[in-house]
């Protein structure tokens, strides 16, 4: 279900953030959360509609499907480790309905809110900025054709090289299509390249940067490693079918 609502919620990997932070302090499980996490910049109807008209309705369901599947084999692997010890104290330190107030009215409501907002932001505006000018520049200053050179069809280790070549860069899906659809035209392969997608969707440097701000190293680690795992295989995957 986390999955899904990241279909119908199209945020990029930066903006998800908040939201994680917010489904944490929700008490959400850990793994349903990296689950929407990973969905929400990755797999949404934006990606759909232009996946679909550049490529037809096989390639746009293939990558609809094949997200969600990431989404929620990384969210299970993440939650089945019980790595809530690996958030950041402050995260756990404002729980819903811990408050005082049993029944806020509106306004009280709109305070809090008001008040949850400006401590976050407070919180984490720095690596945002950081995070998204980083990957700005590598994404403004990487050759064009760096990726269909050394990630073609006779490389055996092409899927696997997309997805380390698409985590610097930071794009939504809507602005990395373009990119896919020219390096399609060049002749990649359809797996690796529905591979460097969900790596510049939801793996980003930007991204870890600001989620080093919410979670400990190894946390970090597993989420990245797991994530990156589940998508060379559905790259591979779907080169040995297509």
């Amino acid at each position: 279900m986390a999955a899904l609502l990241g279909v119908v919620t199209p945020f990029c990997s930066c903006s998800a953030v908040p939201l994680f932070i917010g489904f944490v302090e929700s008490g959400v499980p850990l793994g349903v959360t990296f689950s929407f996490l990973i969905s929400s910049p990755m797999v949404n109807e934006v990606a759909l509609v232009l996946l679909w008209g550049l490529f037809g309705w096989k390639i746009a369901f293939i990558y609809i499907g094949t997200g969600l599947l990431v989404a929620i084999i990384s969210g299970i692997v993440i939650g089945r480790l019980r790595m809530e010890k690996y958030v950041e104290d402050y995260v756990w330190q404002m729980q819903v309905g811990n408050g005082e107030v049993a029944d806020p009215t509106f306004r009280e409501t709109l305070d809090y809110a008001r008040d949850y907002t400006q401590g976050l932001l407070k919180k984490i505006w720095p690596y945002v900025i950081i995070g998204i000018g980083v990957g700005a520049f590598i994404h403004g200053y990487a050759p064009e054709d760096f990726l269909a050179r050394y990630a073609g069809r006779d490389n055996p280790f092409a899927v696997p090289l997309a997805v380390l070549i698409g985590v610097p860069l930071y794009s939504n899906a809507a602005g990395v299509i373009p990119i896919v659809h020219a390096l399609m035209e060049k002749g990649m392969a359809v797996g690796t390249v529905l591979a460097f997608m969900m790596a510049v969707t939801a793996l980003s440097f930007p991204e870890a940067v600001i989620l080093k701000n919410v979670m400990k190293n190894r946390l970090l680690a597993v989420f990245f490693g797991t994530v990156a795992m589940a998508i060379v295989f559905v790259g591979y995957l779907f080169n040995a079918i297509l």
